[in-house]
């Protein structure tokens, strides 16, 4: 079993500055290289990994993740390879799982979520969750005793944002980009600082955001407005084609967020 990394997000993560999380796609590498790299990533200054399981509608997500799913999928046996990327992943950090509720209404909300508890999993958020089913999964995920954390649209109206974030276990996601993952436009900041300050006015919890921020560069430039940020796209496309590079990487977006500029500087 995972060493004990899998407390409460909100006292996990060293919330005093701006945290890195890392997303990669389960079950792209063999086993063995794949604890191998989580390992090298975990070092080179990742705070929390975000595994994704293989989905083959994975329609939020840019070319670069929907190819490593497929990948992945084509490997065979998606759930117990993301069992045990999960199972290494929270040994090293705190670690939630990234999936589409297609995958979840298959497998079984209850099942799953106890698989991934039992792996050492923190939580499991849902990316399309559908408000329907949202209750039940939400009650069934903290019966196993993992968090929810809620990904909230930019567009979410002022009078529905008490109730979108009420109860919402572990953080709220504020997406950078409204576009697919992979997203290497601008970024509208000022429109993510005045989306976080409603957040934050609306709910304790920490605020995380990704998607779109491509480059260092634009983490330094978010990391100001949000207590964590992700980065999927940039470190998929770097395991899928030269993994070896993956840790610099990470590192390069690690000391981006060490260092970002003042929220006076963000209009520059």
């Amino acid at each position: 079993m995972p060493a004990p990394a899998t407390h409460a997000l909100h006292t996990a993560l060293p919330w005093s500055r701006c945290s890195l999380g890392l997303f990669l796609a389960a079950g792209l590498h063999p086993a063995a290289v794949e604890r191998h790299h989580l390992t090298r990533l975990s070092q080179a200054g990742a705070a929390l990994f975000e595994v994704g399981l293989p989905h083959h509608d994975a329609f939020l997500d840019g070319p670069v993740i929907q190819t490593a799913y497929h990948r992945a999928l084509q490997r065979g046996n998606a759930l117990e390879r993301t069992v045990r990327t999960v199972e290494h992943a929270a040994g090293l950090r705190p670690t939630v799982v990234m999936t589409y509720w297609e995958p979840v209404r298959h497998h079984g909300p209850a099942r799953l979520a106890r698989q991934f508890a039992d792996a050492g999993a923190a939580g499991m958020m849902v990316v399309d969750l559908p408000d329907h089913s949202a209750a039940h999964w939400h009650d069934t995920a903290a019966g196993a005793g993992l968090h929810t954390p809620r990904l909230i649209p930019r567009h979410t109206p002022a009078g529905v944002l008490p109730s979108a974030v009420a109860g919402a276990p572990g953080w709220l996601y504020a997406p950078a980009s409204s576009a697919p993952t992979g997203y290497r436009g601008p970024l509208d900041t000022e429109a993510l600082a005045d989306f976080t300050r409603r957040l934050r006015a609306a709910s304790p919890l920490p605020v995380v955001s990704g998607i779109g921020i491509s480059a260092p560069a634009l983490a330094a430039k978010i990391a100001p407005l949000v207590d964590a940020v992700v980065i999927g796209t940039p470190l998929v496309r770097a395991l899928s084609t030269d993994p070896d590079q993956a840790p610099a990487l990470a590192a390069a977006f690690a000391a981006a967020l060490r260092h970002p500029p003042s929220p006076t500087d963000l209009h520059d």
